[in-house]
């Protein structure tokens, strides 16, 4: 298929060949998580994730979802959300804390949010206090008292493959940048700070999967944690979590790279611009 063709066509990165959606669904439907990637700062991208859920939800009724957005600790805030608690949307969002949290456009959000409130889909958390990731990648695992660590267990050592993917996102070598090399000494901090969010959002997954009746958890999640199996994926396989099904929006002009997902929907290129957040 050409450019321009894949537009609205699930698209299987192991060999090019188009998906049908119905079949995207019911593999992700039968799966334990299932991790739908974004940039932040898409609207359309934030539409393919309502469109999905709407479609998981019609297979799994236990189907509840996870965002990245939210810390854990404001869990109690998620669930008044959804049981309609809240009579204005502002209320919402000041209690939930959205301008301190994550800061993007509510706007971008709210149609997800809305959906999980109509159709009483339970809500969660999946990030940990901000200043953990912080410390961690400042002093490492080991100087945060476990008391500190915000139910968050240490996260599997980056692969050499992660290293390098994380050193070429954040833009390769140039001439004046500190860490030259993705094994270079200077990547360490950063790359200790991306598995805390990595770990964490593992680990919050992993407690909505110990219920008595693990439910089918969606996680809303920036594309850089998920791609290539790295990330938050290989977090989930260190803590036994699966079958993990990831699915990515990607831009039509570009040709999905192998390993990158389970499956990719093809959109036009100011949609789905593959660059990750």
């Amino acid at each position: 298929m050409t450019p321009g063709q894949r537009t609205g066509q699930w698209i299987d990165p192991e060999t090019g060949e188009p998906l049908a959606h119905q079949a995207v669904l019911r593999k992700a439907a039968a799966a334990s998580v299932v991790l739908l990637g974004e940039q932040h700062d898409k609207a359309a991208q934030h539409r393919w994730q309502l469109h999905v859920l709407a479609g998981l939800l019609a297979l799994r009724p236990d189907l509840v979802v996870g965002y990245e957005m939210f810390p854990a600790r404001l869990d109690p805030v998620l669930a008044r959300w959804v049981a309609g608690d809240f009579g204005q949307e502002d209320s919402f969002l000041s209690e939930a804390e959205w301008e301190t949290v994550w800061g993007f456009a509510p706007e971008l959000y709210l149609p997800l949010f809305r959906f999980c409130r109509q159709f009483r889909i339970p809500m969660h958390g999946l990030n940990c206090r901000r200043a953990l990731v912080t410390e961690v990648g400042k002093f490492g695992w080991e100087a945060i008292d476990e008391e500190d660590r915000d139910g968050v267990t240490p996260a599997l050592a980056a692969t050499s493959a992660y290293r390098r993917y994380l050193f070429e996102l954040t833009g390769g070598g140039p001439p004046n940048r500190k860490a030259q090399g993705s094994e270079d000494p200077g990547m360490d901090r950063f790359v200790r700070a991306q598995q805390v969010w990595d770990r964490a959002f593992a680990c919050r997954i992993a407690t909505l999967r110990n219920a008595p009746e693990p439910p089918l958890v969606a996680g809303i999640i920036g594309r850089g944690h998920l791609e290539f199996g790295h990330g938050t994926p290989a977090q989930l396989a260190d803590l036994n979590v699966g079958p993990v099904v990831v699915l990515l929006p990607h831009a039509d002009h570009q040709p999905p790279r192998e390993g990158l997902a389970d499956a990719v929907f093809c959109m036009d290129e100011e949609d789905g611009q593959g660059a990750a957040t």
